[in-house]
């Protein structure tokens, strides 16, 4: 069974977001933060456009002010679903330009690899494939030669970024996320505590603490009691860490309907707040876990310790950058309201990702790499799995309950019994007189009936009739 396509008009909402649209959130995240912090939206998308901005597998892209407008307005009206690509038709070469001039393009990059595209359009011109070289437009000239895998050397100018601090006036219009690695208890087990800091007014506002390595499981975790807490942010500020990067992160986020900012390398705007604080934690409590025989290294107890740090210590502490204000007084007086979400099951609704799979011949559909057992009847067919990235669960609504899928269990399976489906009774007929019954009726048949009389002779059309036993003689 094929699964329908979505049409442009209604698209379909448990598609899962392509990466594309992902990174095109991401940018306008950038735009959005400077324009939240006072920036005016020209400066900022000049800024943002000057900047290069970093894809998967270490990749960066630039992107120039006229498609951030863009891209801005397609946001703006539609969310997400307007900022997927638009499908089209895929090409090895060019769809725009004549066959005639991309060969004539294959031949001089063979012979001259250091040639510039404006240079084979020139040549192009004097050999008379096209009218002059400002006929056709270079950039296309250029994605052709990249199409086609052919060398485009020279060397990229370097952009000066903007290294420009920041600081937002209010709460909670940018919240900070990073983790910090540390050894606790007399195995000196490695754990990492994943901080929450407001920029505005540097209150740490949770902590949540999980085994060595980030995911996106723990930094969603703690972005939803920080939400519970406090309420919504504006922007989150992210290192590119892996658990940051993943797409369940950027899903969420956009579900909130806040935007997601990723710091880089030597990025002194975000970098430099969240290193100070990690230094602070580590002088004030973190060294002090390292082979303590008293500390418990399980995660519940750790984040219980951490939490009362923050809580009783760090955040009623003076703050050399807020003038000697400590940060809870400084939340406190701003006079910023706080946004909430419009209920807990909203919250938790925002968590719960759904996404299309579909059923294999056996009743198992994998969500996350893992096998999971669906109703009987829903086989080779497209369901929406809904999986919630809080507690791990996977569900699905089946004959109109929320049923929850478990994991299949192999070894139970290989020694329970199989499942019986209903089958229809037959109806009631009689079985007919084979020719085999009437050959033996003929010649070894009974010579009285049951009353004791002598047994009709056999009527061809109508042999035997089960319901006469009265048989007289002829």
């Amino acid at each position: 069974m094929k699964r329908p396509k979505p049409t442009a008009a209604t698209p379909d909402p448990t598609r899962l977001p392509s990466r594309t649209a992902l990174f095109r959130h991401h940018v306008i995240s950038e735009v959005e933060a400077r324009v939240l912090g006072g920036e005016a939206l020209v400066d900022a998308v000049l800024a943002i456009a000057a900047e290069a901005h970093p894809l998967e597998k270490g990749r960066m892209r630039t992107v120039s002010a006229r498609t951030l407008y863009r891209w801005r307005a397609l946001w703006t009206s539609g969310g997400l679903v307007l900022l997927e690509p638009a499908a089209r038709r895929r090409t090895t070469t060019s769809i725009a330009l004549p066959p005639p001039l991309v060969d004539f393009l294959r031949v001089e990059k063979g012979r001259d690899p250091e040639a510039s595209v404006p240079e084979l359009l020139r040549r192009a011109a004097l050999s008379g494939l096209i009218e002059d070289a400002l006929s056709v437009d270079r950039v296309t000239a250029w994605r052709a030669c990249r199409r086609m895998a052919l060398p485009l050397g020279g060397k990229q100018s370097k952009r000066a970024a903007d290294a420009r601090r920041f600081a937002f006036p209010h709460r909670m219009m940018m919240v900070f996320a990073d983790g910090k690695y540390f050894r606790a208890g007399a195995r000196r087990t490695r754990r990492i505590a994943l901080f929450f800091i407001d920029d505005a007014t540097r209150r740490v506002l949770g902590v949540v603490v999980g085994p060595s390595g980030e995911s996106s499981a723990l930094f969603l975790r703690g972005l939803y009691e920080v939400v519970r807490r406090f309420g919504l942010m504006d922007v989150v500020f992210l290192d590119r860490g892996p658990g940051f990067i993943a797409d369940d992160t950027r899903r969420v986020l956009v579900a909130l309907g806040k935007h997601l900012v990723l710091g880089r390398a030597r990025y002194p705007q975000g970098h430099g707040k969240i290193e100070r604080f990690n230094q602070t934690a580590w002088d004030d409590v973190l060294r002090g876990f390292d082979g303590a025989v008293e500390i418990d290294d399980a995660c519940g107890a750790l984040e219980l310790r951490l939490g009362h740090y923050i809580e009783e210590q760090y955040n009623l502490r003076p703050h050399e950058s807020l003038g000697g204000v400590c940060p809870r007084a400084r939340w406190d007086a701003d006079e910023r309201a706080l946004v909430w979400p419009e209920s807990d099951a909203a919250l938790r609704e925002a968590f719960v990702l759904p996404e299309s799979r579909k059923v294999s011949g056996d009743h198992i559909v994998k969500c996350s790499e893992i096998a999971y057992e669906v109703p009987r009847g829903l086989r080779l067919t497209w369901i929406v799995v809904r999986r919630n990235v809080l507690d791990g669960t996977v569900s699905i609504s089946h004959e109109g309950k929320l049923v929850r899928l478990h994991p299949v269990d192999l070894a139970a399976n290989a020694t329970a019994g199989r499942a019986r489906g209903e089958i229809d009774p037959e109806p009631e007929r009689t079985p007919p007189v084979t020719a085999a019954a009437m050959a033996f009726l003929r010649d070894l048949g009974p010579v009285v009936t049951s009353d004791g009389g002598c047994p009709d002779p056999i009527d061809p059309i109508d042999p035997i009739d089960p319901e006469d036993d009265d048989h007289g003689c002829p």
